[in-house]
């Protein structure tokens, strides 16, 4: 930031530096690097890519403003980042963080174009929704692995999670945004969706077309979460061939491309298939910037990892004495600071303090749920520059480092801080 270096050279550079001062052997350094950077654009350089490409392929055919126009005329203009959020919260339950954000972002753009104001108004209750969602609710992969590490029983904590989730994405992300809104003015970004005008030559899709789309991904992944639940809960076999034949259409990339096979198919009536295929090439040019930017952020993260500073922090942390609930939150906190990644922060901290919680006598399973949201909660604070999700965010609403660490980091602070005040007086009261 203060020597305005582009944000893909300075996390390729500090994470060299820091696998040189914290002893990672040279001969580690380079695939340390490379693992960092590979993983996570394993993760999100395909889920991006398809999901930029659904995006434009609503915006071209109208159908963003569509669902923008219907969402807006049920809840009224002066609440539409209410009904940007209350949409987020539905859909963020079965999807995951980054692909609900990348599916939503065209409609999120197209009521930001439509009402004007600070995008940050719109976006961040949708963000934010996604973000309680994937932190504190089965069948996320954070929460099932940490209630299966600690014993928490799923079906209650789904209960508890949800009650948890809608104050807390009220106050933490629905509210603050509102304040980054009038604080920040972000236009809309200029290279990518929603600055795109629908073919006025071309009859808008339904309602129920574009619903039909967004719900697709949604229906699949959650064949995937679902049975990975119903597998954990051992209502079915893990091994039964059909299963795993489901689970795997329901693995976001395999989701999102029958989701973009789906939407040329519906809009090649109204469309020819050169230009279909031209608004597909469109949408992949604008995004290599963010893909590169988000790996190397994972990157940074990798070597944070391998160099132990983590683990450390987290041996340290949990001889202090401290509550066990406040222990889980503290522990959480600093594996997330430490290396970036929420879902490593969760199932670290859970197995950490599980031998804790099985030797805290007069534990119930409302204590055990709660423990679990106030991981969650640790796991979700502090979002910083070795978070993919930072650059993910930053990157696509074309936010500077600093404004994206006064709103984004601040939102999933609020969220994280909230949801563990909840569990706390939670575990007091029950």
């Amino acid at each position: 930031m203060r020597f305005k270096v582009h944000a893909f050279l300075a996390l390729t550079l500090v994470s060299v530096v820091v696998a040189l001062v914290t002893g990672v052997p040279f001969d580690k350094i380079v695939p340390t690097i490379l693992g960092g950077f590979g993983s996570t654009l394993a993760g999100v350089a395909l889920l991006v890519g398809l999901g930029a490409m659904i995006g434009r392929l609503l915006e071209i055919s109208g159908g963003a403003k569509v669902l923008a126009d219907t969402l807006v005329g049920k809840f009224g203009s002066h609440r539409a980042p209410l009904a940007l959020g209350v949409a987020s919260l539905l859909f963020g339950f079965p999807i995951f963080f980054d692909a609900g954000l990348v599916v939503m972002l065209p409609i999120i753009f197209s009521v930001a174009k439509q009402f004007g104001g600070s995008t940050l108004k719109y976006a961040l209750p949708a963000a934010g929704a996604f973000a309680v969602m994937h932190a504190l609710l089965p069948p996320h992969p954070g929460p099932v692995a940490a209630s299966e590490l600690l014993g928490a029983n799923i079906g209650l904590l789904v209960i508890v999670g949800l009650v948890i989730a809608i104050p807390t994405w009220y106050l933490g992300a629905y509210l603050f945004g509102l304040y980054a809104g009038k604080k920040f003015e972000v236009p809309l970004p200029s290279s990518f969706l929603g600055n795109v005008e629908a073919d006025p030559n071309h009859q808008p899709p339904s309602f129920g077309t574009v619903l039909s789309i967004l719900l697709l991904p949604l229906v699949l992944i959650f064949l995937d979460t679902g049975l990975n639940t119903a597998t954990v809960l051992g209502w079915v076999s893990a091994d039964n061939t059909v299963v795993q034949f489901l689970r795997m259409l329901g693995k976001t990339p395999i989701a999102l491309l029958i989701t973009v096979f789906f939407a040329l198919a519906v809009f090649s009536g109204r469309h020819s298939r050169q230009h279909l295929e031209k608004v597909c090439d469109g949408a992949l040019g604008p995004i290599c910037g963010i893909i590169l930017v988000t790996g190397a952020g994972g990157m940074f993260g990798g070597v944070l990892r391998a160099s132990g500073i983590g683990d450390a922090l987290a041996g340290v942390l949990s001889d202090t004495g401290m509550p066990v609930i406040v222990a889980a939150f503290v522990i959480s906190t600093a594996l997330r600071v430490a290396q970036g990644s929420a879902t490593v922060a969760l199932t670290t901290t859970a197995a950490l303090i599980s031998p804790m919680v099985a030797a805290t006598p007069g534990l119930s399973q409302f204590d055990l749920c709660f423990i679990v949201v106030a991981i969650a909660g640790g796991a979700t604070v502090l979002s910083h520059v070795n978070d993919s999700g930072f650059w993910l965010v930053g990157r696509f609403l074309e936010m500077d480092e600093k404004t994206t660490l006064k709103t984004w980091t601040v939102m999933e602070t609020l969220i994280g801080s909230i949801a563990f005040l909840f569990a706390l007086v939670g575990s007091i009261i029950l």
